[in-house]
């Protein structure tokens, strides 16, 4: 349950990736050869499963923000406040804010070798990655933690008393777009984009797109009107 807190940005994911983890486990228990430890195995189960998920909902592709941050790093000029870094480290807050903003298969390398205790060959066996893969995913992790930490803050403090994430947020839209939101999510979103300093722009945007396409259907009739009105006047010519 700790390693699933550290992998969603909420209670009720949480749980449901536990509870998903703990009937697969069920079902493949058959499959377990303890070559590696049980929790291990466990680990890695959920770990499928939170990756699964991220898959579904990720806002940023993760090789591009790892090439990002890597592409800061390698700058010999880039650098943080390493005092206030140290600080907001030692935030809960400002911690679970930037490890929520790191892709997850760097967030889990971070949290299962950092607060977990397990060993970077362990990390492999619970990603199924090489040992130089798994490597590479620990320290891009860090990195990625410790930019996420120096900006954090900053970024919360725009959306204070913002309804809902972003996320979240910005996945109601379609929904809300065709009226199928009940009441209260429909009021917890239109919270969020009236606070929000980014989201009503990516809203805009959607609206736009989703009339744009819909105005294709009018500009690009599926039957030209010569032929229409061919089949029109045979319909009419041949009678009842």
């Amino acid at each position: 349950m700790r390693y699933a807190r550290s992998l969603v940005a909420d209670e009720a994911r949480a749980e449901d990736l536990v509870q998903q983890t703990l009937v697969k486990s069920l079902e493949k228990l058959h499959t377990f050869r303890a070559d590696a430890s049980l929790a291990t195995w466990l680990h890695r189960i959920l770990y499928r499963v939170a990756v699964d998920q991220g898959r579904r909902t990720r806002e940023v592709p993760v090789d591009d923000l790892a090439s990002v941050v890597e592409s800061h790093w390698r700058d010999d000029h880039y650098t943080v406040d390493a005092a206030l870094v140290a600080s907001r480290a030692e935030t809960r807050r400002d911690l679970r804010d930037a490890l929520l903003r790191l892709p997850v298969i760097y967030r889990s390398a971070v949290v299962l070798h950092d607060m977990e205790g397990m060993t970077v060959p362990e990390i492999a066996r619970v990603q199924d990655v090489s040992l130089p893969a798994a490597k590479q995913r620990l320290r891009r992790g860090r990195m990625m933690l410790v930019t996420a930490l120096a900006s954090g803050p900053d970024r919360r403090a725009a959306r204070q008393g913002v309804a809902l994430d972003c996320w979240s947020a910005r996945i109601m839209v379609p929904d809300y777009l065709d009226d199928d939101l009940v009441a209260d999510e429909r009021r917890l979103l239109e919270q969020h984009l009236e606070r929000c300093p980014t989201c009503p722009a990516l809203y805009a945007g959607l609206v736009s797109v989703t009339q744009a396409v819909s105005r294709m259907r009018d500009a690009d009739s599926v039957v030209p009107d010569a032929i229409a009105q061919r089949l029109h006047d045979t319909r009419h010519s041949a009678g009842p």
